[in-house]
């Protein structure tokens, strides 16, 4: 399977490319954009409730954030109860907390019912606190649970190798392999007369009052409804002002002796680090993620997994690491995602995003959300979780500090980027940003020396992209598109490449 990155993932084995090809034409019920775990997931719902739809993918399933989560399914979230209480009241933090156990009731019903192997396990959540700050954070994340009735328990010891202070146990998490849970249920929608197309991306859309026209790299297709599910949508929308891109680090390794834990873990640093065992064609490692940071907003983002990696050997008794890669994940203003309607859009085009580190569980719950507000016009989650609902005194200080970074790179990046003389001056194995002749260029220089010359200006708002070493990609620090050494789109909402110089 392909991924939005140079480096594998351990669930990269297993899906190659399986969609197929429709010559444009006809018109559906629903053109669900984008073949993620959100994308899939409400496209079975709605196909199998009688709707009549399409997939539309950029690249193959799989191929973006869901090829490099770390597959974590939890119903609590990044967004603490305790959090929520304070933004949104105690009641919202009830309906979030039956959101999640909505999320696994899916989950667990597709696995069941249509017999996926997924390799799905049910595990015990430890949230562990290492200093005195955080002890304070955890004691307040347990009481607000006690508040809305959600089960911690207070336990004397964890899992995993790591000097702690306070810690608590959560029963009822989940774990599995997306990639072939996503697989098998794409695979259900097919057989039920669902639409596949891979290789399509979707470069604009229109709306009007009785459908939505898409523009594709296959052609003009036509909808009663679209659902956006690749973060953000194409174009310039307030979406992109609400929510920003970040990018996760995870290795996945094995360790001396065989004593793996048998749950999931988690501090409480700021970003914070998470652990969970899988077992990959008869042996077990350990997968540790962390290292969070804008994207676009990393000087070396090599020094990520150096640091990971560092960290990891301290605390376990690490063999050999078989695996390291990125994922990009979108933080919300006011903490809580973008489920419903497009703020822009008069009714019939749908996105959802902002999920944080819980893509999975808010991916899943996506599809049962946009299923019921377009076949019966309400859902109980769509006012918690309404793309239009943002408001200053929940989020307005994180707004300004995401949009004063983004402001920055879209106005002085341009002034403030380092002048270099001559293109001779990138070495090989080396990327920059540079001017020549009144013009600014994204230049890779491959091992053999061979040059990748790309105008560095992102198409979608017009920042300057930056090199991202661990991924081998030019990532943009505005919105989180990303592009490969030849300007080849990897991540949205850019909808074209960067210019190549031949």
């Amino acid at each position: 399977m392909y991924r939005d990155g140079a480096r594998k993932s351990i669930w990269q084995s297993e899906v190659k490319k399986n969609g197929g090809r429709l010559i444009p034409g006809g018109f559906f019920d629903v053109a669900i954009i984008g073949g993620g775990i959100t994308g899939i997931s409400t496209a079975y719902r709605l196909q199998q409730s009688g709707m009549n739809c399409i997939i539309m993918e950029a690249n193959n399933i799989g191929f973006g954030t869901t090829g490099g989560t770390t597959a974590h399914f939890n119903d609590f979230f990044d967004t603490s109860y305790k959090e929520v209480i304070g933004k949104f009241g105690i009641e919202n933090a009830r309906l979030l907390a039956d959101a999640g156990r909505q999320a696994k009731e899916i989950l667990q019903t597709h696995v069941s019912q249509l017999g996926i192997d997924c390799d799905l396990e049910h595990k015990n959540a430890e949230l562990f606190a290492l200093d005195g700050d955080q002890e304070k954070q955890l004691v307040d994340i347990v009481e607000a649970a006690r508040q809305i009735g959600y089960e911690m328990h207070w336990t004397d010891s964890i899992s995993f190798p790591i000097p702690f202070k306070k810690a608590v146990r959560i029963p009822g998490q989940i774990q599995f392999h997306p990639i072939k849970y996503i697989n098998a249920l794409a695979q259900r929608f097919v057989e039920n007369g669902g639409i596949l197309l891979e290789d399509c991306p979707c470069t604009a859309f229109e709306e009007n009052s009785h459908e939505v026209v898409l523009q594709t790299g296959l052609g003009e297709f036509r909808t009663k409804h679209a659902v956006f599910a690749t973060h953000t949508p194409p174009g310039i929308s307030m979406l992109h002002f609400t929510t920003a891109p970040y990018r996760s680090y995870a290795i996945a390794f094995t360790l001396k002796g065989n004593s793996y834990p048998d749950a999931l873990g988690y501090d409480l640093y700021d970003s914070y680090h998470y652990y969970r065992t899988h077992e990959l064609e008869g042996r077990r490692l350990l997968i540790a993620g962390g290292e969070d940071h804008k994207t676009g907003h990393a000087e070396d983002t090599g020094a990520c997994f150096s640091r990971l990696e560092s960290y990891c050997r301290d605390h376990f008794k690490v063999d050999r690491v078989e695996f390291g890669w990125s994922s990009q994940y979108y933080e919300p203003a006011d903490g809580l995602p973008s489920i419903g309607v497009l703020p822009s859009s008069e009714g019939r085009i749908f996105v959802a995003t902002g999920f944080r580190g819980n893509g999975m569980t808010f991916g899943t719950l996506s599809s049962a959300i946009i299923a019921d507000l377009i076949m019966v016009g309400s859902n109980k989650f769509e006012k918690l979780f309404n793309p239009r609902r943002f408001r200053p005194t929940a989020g307005f200080t994180s707004f300004i500090s995401e949009n004063t970074k983004v402001l920055k790179d879209m106005i002085t990046d341009k002034v403030g980027m380092e002048h270099i003389r001559s293109l001779a001056e990138v070495q090989a194995g080396q990327a920059k940003v540079v001017r020549f002749k009144g013009s600014s260029y994204a230049i890779y220089a491959q091992e053999n020396g061979e040059l990748h010359i790309l105008k560095s200006t992102c198409p979608h708002a017009r920042c300057e992209v930056r090199w991202n070493g661990a991924e081998l990609s030019w990532d943009c620090p505005c919105h989180g598109s990303r592009f490969n050494i030849n300007g080849r789109i990897l991540s949205g909402p850019a909808t074209s490449p960067l210019d190549r110089l031949e």
